[in-house]
């Protein structure tokens, strides 16, 4: 099953709306249900060309760990960290489809970086593996845009991940997949440039939400960013760059000045 949030292009409504898509058919389903694994229909119906996409759903935190593929931490020099290392990125970073990514002026190279993003559905904290999957929405694609040189600079990442646009997710959240196994790859302006699957991550994605949910307490719409593979990289405005995660589908976005 697919989830979506958007906004009819023809003006039918200014809040936003929650629905599961099938093929290009949204049936319409109330927003308390939107992510409790039994969305309840309300009759409407809209098709997907009628529509914009949002951000699948509206966070209270992005909660993302670094480093968790080997060969990542490879191209940067660094150690695999024995435990996960989290940070996290504001709500306010967080975009939807074809929205634009924008350049700070403070920055001077800003990087792709392409992830499997888990989706909470109901609050967690603490629990077993049996209560972390069962928490779970669903998947969607996630780039975790950062200012690779204010990183460096700042010697710690709150800064460099957390610019306004710096969380573009969608297209949709996809409920049935087991995210053990998937691909996850970038390109840039059509060129590949990352490409590895969620099979190689240092701590898969489902003991991930378990680590976290002994820290925190996660609520339904919260996203959990599970690491980029190798193969990041800078863009420049005007550069359109692609996320794509295997049984999810593809989140596209164009870089644009600040």
């Amino acid at each position: 099953m697919r989830l979506v949030r958007f906004l009819p292009t023809s003006g039918h409504s200014a809040t936003p709306l929650c629905g599961v898509l099938t093929g290009e058919d949204i049936e319409v389903v109330t927003e308390g249900s939107y992510l409790s694994g039994s969305p309840q229909r309300t009759g409407g119906t809209f098709r997907l060309p009628d529509v914009t996409l949002l951000a699948p759903c509206a966070p209270t935190k992005v909660v993302a760990v670094g480093l968790n593929y080997r060969a990542h931490a490879d191209e940067f020099g660094e150690a695999a960290p024995a435990k996960p290392k989290l940070f996290m990125k504001p709500s306010t970073a967080v975009i939807g489809p074809e929205q634009p990514i924008g350049y700070p002026p403070s920055a001077a190279q800003v990087d792709y970086e392409a992830e499997l993003a888990v989706v909470i559905g109901k609050t967690l904290h603490g629990g077993g593996r049996e209560a972390v999957a069962a928490a779970v929405a669903g998947y969607t694609c996630l780039n975790d845009v950062t200012a690779r040189d204010l990183q460096k600079l700042d010697g710690q990442w709150t800064r460099a991940k957390s610019f306004d646009t710096f969380c573009p997710l969608g297209p949709w959240i996809e409920t049935d997949l087991d995210p053990t196994d998937v691909p996850v790859s970038s390109r840039l302006n059509g060129e590949p440039r990352q490409s590895s699957t969620t099979a190689l991550m240092i701590v898969p994605p489902l003991p991930l939400v378990e680590f976290i949910a002994g820290v925190m307490t996660l609520l339904p719409g919260d996203v959990v960013a599970t690491g980029t593979p190798e193969g990041v990289g800078p863009m420049q405005p005007g550069d359109v760059v692609e996320v794509e995660v295997g049984g999810v589908g593809v989140l596209r976005n164009t870089v644009s000045g600040e």
